[in-house]
Parts: structure tokens; sequence; C-alpha cells
């Protein structure tokens, strides 16, 4: 994969130009007129996209496609933003699995079950088949992050006090939103506070 360096331009007097365009748009939402698009501006706005953003495939085409409602296109043939999306990811500059490895760890750390990831991979337009693949090889277990969430929470063994019923299940529900299956959720909150103390702590 080519690795994307912010202090080399993509080409010569890229950076002048992305800066020149920021400032024409400022101006034109404030006028209300529509931005003019053309090939060459539709490639400038693709570019600025990817050196600024981590992104896939799928999440180019549908910013270029809203780029296209909001503007005017002035081009002589049609607007053809999936055709773009395809060539920066020949160039490089854009990776799916790179972006699902990316995301997929780091929902993880932050305590996101398998069905919330998948979700978010979903949505980024990442291919069934790329997903499983990531999916099946993270570093983090189910269990894990699970107890990652209850940390941050202060869930089951990292709560101060014992849960009512009626606060479990909101925990429960808690779990679900992020994407937890039932029984590891049920598994952490039943964890005694002794747990956190044989890891060495809460936090």
């Amino acid at each position: 994969m080519r690795v994307f360096d912010p202090g080399v331009s993509i080409y010569p007097g890229l950076w002048h130009k992305l800066g020149h365009m920021q400032g024409n748009r400022r101006q034109q939402r404030f006028s209300g007129q529509k931005q003019r698009l053309d090939a060459a501006k539709l490639d400038s706005l693709a570019l600025f996209y990817v050196a600024r953003f981590a992104t896939t495939k799928a999440k180019l085409v549908r910013y270029l496609e809203r780029k296209l409602y909001e503007g005017e296109w002035t081009g002589e043939q049609p607007a053809n933003p999936a055709t773009i999306a395809a060539r920066l990811v020949e160039q490089g500059f854009i990776d799916d699995v790179s972006y699902a490895v990316a995301k997929s760890d780091s929902m993880s750390r932050r305590g996101y079950g398998e069905r919330r990831v998948r979700l978010a991979l979903q949505q980024a337009g990442i291919e069934t088949d790329d997903s499983d693949a990531v999916l099946s090889g993270l570093s983090m277990s189910a269990e894990d992050a699970a107890l990652q969430f209850a940390r941050k929470r202060r869930f089951g063994p990292f709560a101060s006090a014992a849960a009512s019923p009626e606060l479990r299940q909101k925990q429960l529900a808690a779990f679900a939103r992020a994407g937890h299956e039932f029984k590891i959720a049920c598994k952490i909150l039943d964890l005694h506070t002794d747990f956190v103390q044989d890891q060495g702590g809460s936090s």
C-alpha cells in the first residue's frame, strides 16, 4: 500500500490549490452560490478528501456525489465519482482492508463488540468478505472488548456498589447497544470485585 506523506505534494502545487479551494468554498457558501465543478475540480476535491481523512472507496464516492448534488456540474463529460475512487485505489491512496483493520482495532479497544464493529464497517462500504477476514483476526477477544466496555462504564466488578435488578437491565441494554452478546454481558456483570483486584485495579 502506498503511504501518503502530507509533506510531499501528490502533484506539484497541490497544497496551494487545496488552500485556494477552501477559500473559494467559504466565499461560495456565504454568497449562496453553487460551486462550479468540472473534471479537474472533482479530482482536486477527491485528493483533498483522501489527504485529510482515512476513508474507503465507498465513502469517497458518497462524498463526491454529495459535492455534485450541492454544486453545478460544468464538465464536458458526465461526472463519474466511482472512476475517480477506483483510480485512487489503484494508486494506493485508498485501501479498504487497511481501513477496516484500523477501524476494527480502534473500536475494540474502546470497548465495542463485534456486531457494532461490523455495522461500522458495513456503513463504510467494506465488503462482507473483507469484514469477515478482519473481524476473525482481531487482536482483542470478544470478552476483553466487553470487559473494556464495563471498565469504561463502571459496570459489574468495576462498579462502586452492586447494581439493582432495574439497573442491571439497563446495563445489559447498554452492552447490547455496544454490540456485545448477551451471554458475555451477563458473565462480565457477574464477575466479583475481586477480579478487579486480581487485575491490578480498575483503570
